[in-house]
């Protein structure tokens, strides 16, 4: 054969080889597109449309979330992660047998895991994490046999963990945990022998630790709390020189650790054995282990029987001096007692937490505890401290926890403590502090808990203290001598919850200031000298739970407004000068709710109060002059209120006013015109129903401004023009957009040219910030996340908004256009309500209706916030700006807009998340929120502290939605009041702030003991 005809020959093999090749290739390629088509029929949900691309217009290996190998064009890694998918994982995903990376965590699968992924031999990465999964592990994913990472944590799966799984020998992840796995700790991960990092924290595993966990030479990580585990931690376990973190908190550990452990642990950085049944004297005298932990941060044993109420109990913290990295102590509720050792100036400068309360300890603060300057949490309450409190601790600058409550302390509380700016919560009950209390303390402008009660305090309330507006949660001077009046600065604690002056001396009326103190769900001032009657102000506080006013001097008649709080469960009227007819209604139906002995003027009421009844006169002279005055006063009253009706109708539509009275300076077109370069599109902002918002800097002051250019072409816009204008004349508050000047004339051209001028917000809308891809020409370089914690201060601040104009203003007035266009943050991220145009004013009326029929404008506000009543042509009111609210708290924390196109037919948003609650919580949640939410559970943060957080933040969610929900009921009358939503966000945020989410180090306090 001719070297050219073996030339042709090869050539023609090729050819038939490279043919049959691709016919191969093409049929294992169409199994791989009909198992993708298969899994996307699986979905239920996909509100990104993430799966939209996975069609026949191009290929699979472009799909979304699709990865394909160059050689074979198969499938080899499917990552379709936090796309916030729903439904069930396709069985037919067990064809891709190429597949090596499957990547499905935080979405919201809900079905069982399909059995069919043990044929996926090639997988190495599994992570299922943050779903809803249930049912049991399944035995047959042992196939998988070249797994490195399986990761299924947070999802709802239940049995035992199989005992098939042992044969996945190149596991170096895996985590189980947050499901509901019973059974024990499977003895095969002792043969997991490149095994790394192990998480089976919160299930209901049982019995005692394998020891042969303390085979694993290469484990880094172990984290078995929250669990039902017996026994003692195997000594093996606690001397892998791998060891970085040790977390087996919240189990049923006993006996003592022995005392060997650790003495090859020089990577350890995490070592938290909190509540459990560990006792006896712990550590005593110089601790071997302890002094090598060179690396350790955090070291928690709380919650035990530690300790022996020895005074050698505590010398342990001398071993940890070597600890340069030390962030975090806490041995808290167990039996230490004698006294912080000398050594303790020591400890590390790092030192972020220190939390022994509820002990023994019997010292002095020592002055040394002014070294930590990154001290963030000091807790020693709960314990027999005695001395005074350290002038120095006021170089603890970051402390924003002080908690010295129920010891022996003593002296005058230091008016240094005012210098600690960033302090959030401070806890001196339970003491022997006498003098005044220091009116310094009004320089901590973070304060949000104060308890000073249950000491010698004697002197007035300073009115600077009381005035502090950043009083959220609690303020409690009860069981001291305080004397004087109550300062009229204690209207200024809008945003308190609670406030107990009980049980002192306090004297003089009461101050009807308390009225604008909305957020009140508490107040006790029994036990005091106060006189005269219940000011009318009180009835603002509808949010009110528990009322108590015993023991005063108090007279006159019980007001009626008490029997309509909705929420009043107590009330104690006892011991006063109260008189008249007992009312009947809300808390006065609960012999149990409601307190009124020692009042012996009072009548009438239900029969189980045992009061007289009340005597009324009967004569006929007494009944007409009854009636005659009554007519009379009826008549003037009418008479007044169509004087007063005429005349607010009259100012709310008069037009803007030109003169030098007018309350905002007026501008000119040219000076606008020079301002925003001619309106150059390069500074323009957005672009609304009735005008163009441009930013502008003023020549004159040279401060930037955003300018509201008014299409006055459009329907409505000059009418928009003329509210707005009214509207901020009469309004003042922090959270509106301030108004800083109008244009009303014409332009170069003669036309008509109006506009407003307004504070520039550095960070424009919230809707933005929800919707990053909102098309916007200011701050595309600006990150467009927002952190749960930001959320809810935006939140608060607009219902701090719509409290002002509902029930604050001269006129009460309803923005009726809530949404999140409409407001604005500025560069500390604080939330201004802005554009007015279709505001009205409530006008004389106690019923929530204004007197004007709906303008001729139509529907007010936008479709998807306005309130279903508006369409039916019913008047604008208080509640339906309250269900416009709603409806935005439900998007800021769902990610969803009501106009999205999942909400048509009968599904709205008010019920795609009331269907959710609460156990499909995560599921509705912005994908944003629960990386955030993923993002705490980090490879070096204790466990328990994670999954207590990850409890407290699907807990708050709920809360949160539930607001949502109770706000934009279709009926407005279920709708809630503004005064519990702020009062209810307020709770959810120092929940989360008390557990330290949202601080430098994310810290949950609770468990810091």
């Amino acid at each position: 054969m001719s070297f050219a005809e073996l030339q042709a020959r090869h050539l023609f093999l090729g050819i038939a080889l490279a043919l049959c090749f691709n016919q191969v290739s093409s049929t294992t390629n169409e199994t791989d597109r009909l198992a993708l088509l298969a899994f996307k029929a699986g979905i239920s949900g996909d509100p990104f449309g993430v799966l939209n691309s996975w069609n026949n217009s191009i290929g699979f290996c472009q799909w979304h979330g699709v990865t394909c190998d160059r050689r074979h064009q198969r499938v080899t890694v499917l990552n379709l992660q936090s796309q916030r998918l729903s439904g069930s994982i396709s069985p037919h995903i067990g064809n891709l047998s190429f597949l090596g990376e499957l990547l499905l965590q935080n979405n919201s699968f809900n079905q069982e895991i399909p059995p069919q992924l043990g044929q996926l031999h090639r997988l190495h990465i599994l992570q299922l994490h943050n779903n809803s999964l249930v049912g049991e592990i399944p035995k047959n994913m042992s196939g998988c046999s070249n797994l490195v990472v399986l990761w299924l944590v947070n999802n709802k799966l239940s049995g035992e963990i199989p005992e098939e799984l042992g044969s996945m020998l190149k596991l170096q992840e895996f985590g189980l945990g947050g499901n509901n796995l019973t059974g024990s700790m499977p003895s095969f991960i002792g043969n997991f022998s490149s095994l790394k990092e192990l998480y089976l924290t919160q299930n209901n595993l049982g019995g005692s630790i394998p020891q042969v966990l303390g085979h694993l030479t290469n484990l880094q990580v172990i984290d078995i709390a929250s669990n039902i585990l017996s026994g003692t931690i195997p000594s093996s376990l606690l001397n892998l020189s791998s060891l970085v973190v040790f977390e087996a908190e919240e189990n049923q550990i006993e006996g003592t650790l022995p005392a060997a452990i650790g003495l090859k642990l020089p990577n350890l950085e995490s070592f938290s054995i909190s509540l459990n049944q560990l006792e006896g004297q712990f550590l005593r005298r110089k601790v071997p282990f302890l002094e090598k932990l060179y690396k350790l941060s955090r070291f928690l044993v709380g919650y035990n029987q530690l300790g022996s109420g020895k005074p050698e109990d505590l010398s342990f913290l001398c071993s940890l001096t070597n600890s340069t990295k030390l962030e975090f102590v806490g041995g808290g509720y167990n039996k230490f007692g004698g006294v912080l050792p000398k050594c303790i100036r020591n400890l590390s400068t790092t030192l972020t937490v220190f939390a022994l309360r509820k002990n023994q300890i019997s010292s002095e603060i020592p002055k040394e505890m002014g070294n930590f300057i990154k001290l963030r949490y000091l807790l020693m309450g709960y314990n027999r401290l005695s001395g005074v409190i350290p002038s120095n601790l006021d170089t603890l600058q970051d402390v924003g926890m002080l908690q010295l409550n129920d010891n022996n302390l003593g002296g005058t509380i230091p008016s240094s403590l005012g210098n600690l700016t960033k302090l959030i919560s401070l806890y001196l009950a339970g003491n022997h502090f006498h003098g005044q209390i220091p009116s310094h303390l009004s320089n901590c402008q973070s304060l949000n808990l104060l308890d000073l009660s249950d000491n010698n305090l004697s002197g007035t309330i300073p009115p600077q203290l009381i005035g502090l507006s950043s009083l959220a949660i609690i303020l409690n001077l009860s069981w001291n001598h305080l004397t004087g009046d109550l300062p009229i600065e204690v209207g200024n604690l809008r945003a308190l919850t609670a406030l107990d002056i009980s049980n002192n001396l306090l004297e003089g009326e009461i101050p009807i200031d308390l009225g604008d103190c909305t957020a009140l769900t508490s107040m006790r001032m029994g036990g005091n000298l106060f006189h005269g009657s219940i000011p009318q102000s009180i009835v603002s506080l509808r949010g009110i739970e528990e009322l108590d006013l015993s023991c005063n001097n108090l007279s006159g008649q019980i007001p009626a407004f008490l029997a309509e709080f909705r929420f009043l469960k107590l009330l104690n009227l006892s011991y006063n000068n109260f008189e008249g007819m007992l009312p009947r209604e809300g808390v006065f139906k609960n012999v149990t709710g409601a307190s009124i002995i020692g009042n012996n003027k009072l009548c009438g009421g239900l029969p189980e109060f045992h009061l007289p009844n009340c005597i009324s006169k009967s004569s006929k002279s007494r009944e007409r002059n009854i009636v005659i005055l009554s007519a009379s006063i009826i008549f003037g009253v009418f008479g007044i209120a169509f004087i007063y009706l005429c005349w607010s109708k009259k100012k709310v539509n008069e037009p803007i006013s030109n003169s030098r009275n007018d309350s905002h300076p007026n501008m000119s077109y040219g000076a606008l015109l020079k301002a925003t370069d001619g309106f150059s599109s390069t500074n323009l902002i957005g672009v609304g129903s009735f005008g163009s918002v441009y930013r502008g800097i003023p020549e004159d002051n040279g401060i930037v401004v955003a300018v509201k250019v008014l299409h006055l072409v459009h329907h409505g816009a000059l009418k928009s023009f003329f509210v707005e204008c009214e509207a901020f004349k009469n309004i003042r508050h922090r959270n509106l957009l301030k108004i800083l000047g109008v244009c009303s004339g014409s332009d170069y051209q003669g036309n008509d040219f109006k506009a407003l001028v307004y504070q520039f917000m550095e960070n424009g809308s919230l809707e933005r910030w929800l919707h990053p891809n909102a098309a916007s020409s200011l701050g595309n370089n600006l990150p467009r996340n927002l952190n749960f914690i930001q959320r809810i201060n935006i939140a608060i601040d607009v219902a701090f908004a719509l409290d002002y104009l509902h029930h604050q203003c001269h006129i009460p007035i309803v923005h009726c256009d809530l949404k999140p266009s409409n407001i604005l943050l500025d560069a500390e991220m604080v939330a201004h309500v802005g554009d007015f145009g279709l505001m009205k004013f409530i006008l004389g009326s106690s019923i929530d209706t204004v007197a004007n029929q709906m303008s001729s404008m139509g529907l007010r506000g936008t479709i998807g916030y306005a309130p279903p009543e508006y369409a039916m042509g019913c008047k604008v009111s208080r509640e339906g700006d309250i269900y416009s609210y709603g409806i935005l708290l439900l998007e800021m924390f769902t990610g969803a807009s009501p106009t999205d196109d999942i909400f048509r037919d009968n599904l709205t948003l008010h019920n795609f998340v009331a269907k959710a609650l609460p156990g499909r919580v995560l599921e509705i949640t912005d994908s944003v929120l629960l990386q955030e939410r993923e993002s705490h559970l980090g490879l070096y943060s204790p466990q328990h502290w994670l999954f207590e957080s990850d409890d407290i933040y699907r807990d708050c969610l709920v809360m949160l939605y539930n607001i949502g929900i109770a706000c934009s009921y279709s009926v407005p009358e279920r709708r809630m009041r503004i005064s519990g939503i702020t009062n209810q966000l307020q709770q959810i945020r120092e929940k989360l702030f008390a557990l330290g989410l949202y601080g430098e180090d994310e810290l949950p306090t609770e468990l810091l003991s």
